[in-house]
């Protein structure tokens, strides 16, 4: 699985998650700029990716809880996060 497949994983996983607590999906529209419709429309584009990871990034909280609900490393989250910003994974 290339770092690109996994980022975009994550990201999809990470607005599921969002999904289910109001308040946070409020926060990343907040955050972001984006609206719902917004969100639906750039699920597979670069900066939807980096946006999610960004996002779940930002608060330690919302890292700590999504790796956990994942059982991913919030390390590997960190990790992609970086790649993605230094334009080392992408599409």
């Amino acid at each position: 699985m290339t770092d690109w497949t996994r980022a975009t994983e994550i990201a999809h996983a990470i607005l599921l998650h969002l999904a289910d607590d109001p308040e946070l999906i409020a926060q990343l529209c907040t955050e972001t700029g984006l609206d719902p419709a917004d969100l639906r429309a750039t699920t597979g584009d670069a900066g939807f990716v980096a946006a999610m990871l960004d996002f779940i990034a930002a608060d330690d909280r919302r890292l700590l809880d999504f790796a956990a609900s994942q059982g991913v490393a919030p390390e590997t989250i960190a990790r992609l996060r970086q790649a993605v910003e230094a334009g080392f994974v992408h599409p």
